[in-house]
């Protein structure tokens, strides 16, 4: 018989490792109580509506349960978690843009990275007023609105948003600067 009483102060890790092991439910739940706040403030943030928000928690979760054997421990359980949120979110967001528009041009083609550009200062989107700045992110391309979200909202470094996107350090200076870039020329037309 699978073991249904576990110390709440277990670690993540080997939280996971016992759902995995066992299918446990009760065991899913603890991992749930500790994160579903965290998740649905990211999705809150991306959708800015509240039912959609818990929607989209809920999705997360069970996606989770069927997808948690893929975890492999090579981050922290809540860094890898958070890329799942995100890119669940991504994907979310992108679907439904998709289906809003008859026409979805992605532009999103990465210069090389000996290629030079110019540098966007933090300061240029630190003094952006929040209401203007609210209707440039909504305008926004998703993954360009991910990346800013991580860096300003959740204030990851740039190594933290390398793990999460799976990405190499000049890549992810690279799309976090284009991201500022047309975040300010949105932003500008407002």
């Amino acid at each position: 018989m699978a073991e249904t009483h576990v110390d709440n102060n277990i670690d993540d890790e080997t939280l996971v490792a016992k759902i995995v092991a066992t299918n446990n439910t009760h065991l899913f739940a603890i991992l749930y109580d500790r994160y579903s706040e965290v998740v649905y403030n990211k999705c809150l943030s991306f959708t800015r509506a509240t039912e959609e928000a818990q929607d989209l928690t809920h999705d997360i979760f069970i996606n989770l349960f069927l997808k948690l054997k893929t975890y492999k421990g090579n981050a922290k359980f809540s860094t890898w978690l958070y890329s799942f949120t995100y890119n669940f979110c991504v994907n979310y967001v992108q679907r439904n843009l998709n289906k809003r528009q008859d026409k979805f041009v992605l532009t999103d083609e990465l210069p090389s990275e000996s290629e030079d550009y110019q540098e966007i200062s933090d300061e240029n989107i630190y003094q952006m007023k929040s209401k203007k700045l609210d209707q440039a992110l909504k305008q926004i391309e998703a993954n360009d609105k991910m990346i800013l979200l991580m860096r300003y909202q959740d204030d990851l470094s740039i190594k933290e948003i390398q793990e999460v996107l799976d990405l190499g350090s000049s890549a992810v200076k690279m799309r976090l600067n284009r991201a500022k870039g047309r975040l300010i020329e949105i932003y500008n037309t407002l």
